[in-house]
């Protein structure tokens, strides 16, 4: 199946909206255990050809089947994003995303010897040093920066998705848990650069509420989860290894999430985001949303 996606992503661009795209310039790998699954995996960067965008490889499969990193590939978001084609399967994709995304990287194959990427942390750094471990390779094709020309709204209960005409990438970010003393209200905004990501959004981790922990086990997730690659939160207290990055860390992880999961896009593009409380299912509804809409801006 060919992604939809691929069809306006290396069109002719306009006057001053062409760049180079952009691939690791050499393979690079990691290894260490999923988050949710628990499982002792290896990850590989490897170069990919212009146009063929970002692509997950489950080496550990028969022929070696590739997943496209695009939201037409989404079957589940309940506590992560996952993609699969059939049986095919890759779990929690957005931390690797975000990163590949943040880094402006356009072509990239992910090789994968089991079901999930590893955690590292539970946020994006160990993705960031392995791109530039890498190094990246700016390839002789363009691609095209889209800028919106109107705003795409989506709502849903107490959720809301808003992406704005500008001239940079940039997301706004409130998270609210009233129930939660030690979380309650946050707000973040920052424009979308290697640089801004790398020292502000990376380095935040996962986060989950103390009462969540036993409904996630119930459902065989956070086999993987410790303090090691995750924050938990109870009542008043935050309980981390080596405390909390940063005070509002935990807005700022959803950021991370926000930028992951719109990689699924599928292009680049310029837009203002504002978020209230999304998570992965509406993120992922905004990202075919915001496609669409681009889509019928560009015909």
């Amino acid at each position: 199946m060919v992604s939809q996606q691929k069809a306006i992503l290396y069109t002719p661009c306009e006057k001053n909206l062409c760049s180079k795209q952009k691939t690791v310039a050499k393979a690079v790998s990691y290894s260490g255990i999923g988050l949710h699954t628990g499982q002792e995996v290896s990850l590989r960067f490897c170069p990919a050809n212009a146009g063929d965008g970002i692509v997950f490889k489950r080496v550990d499969l028969p022929g070696k089947p590739i997943v496209p990193a695009t939201f037409e590939y989404v079957f589940d978001t309940s506590r992560s994003t996952n993609i699969g084609i059939n049986d095919v399967r890759i779990y929690t994709v957005e931390h690797v995303l975000a990163a590949l995304y943040a880094y402006e990287i356009n072509n990239v194959c992910i090789e994968l010897s089991g079901i999930e990427p590893p955690a590292g942390n539970g946020s994006s750094d160990v993705f960031l040093e392995l791109i530039e471990q890498a190094g990246i390779e700016e390839q002789k094709a363009d691609f095209q920066l889209v800028h919106l020309k109107s705003p795409v709204y989506f709502s849903e209960g107490d959720v809301t998705l808003v992406a704005l005409p500008a001239e940079e990438y940039r997301i706004s970010y409130t998270l609210h848990y009233p129930s939660s003393p030690a979380l309650g209200t946050q707000f973040y905004s920052t424009k979308v650069t290697p640089e801004n990501f790398k020292k502000e959004i990376a380095p935040c981790r996962t986060f989950a509420l103390y009462e969540e922990l036993s409904y996630l086990l119930d459902r065989g997730l956070i086999k993987g989860a410790s303090l090691d690659n995750a924050v938990v939160i109870q009542e008043k207290a935050v309980i981390s290894k080596g405390g909390l990055f940063f005070s509002d860390e935990m807005v700022r992880h959803k950021i991370l999430d926000v930028i992951g999961d719109l990689t699924l896009v599928g292009m680049r593009f310029c837009a203002h985001i504002i978020s209230i409380r999304s998570g992965h299912s509406s993120n992922v509804s905004f990202a075919k949303k915001l496609f669409q809409h681009i889509s019928q801006e560009n015909k």
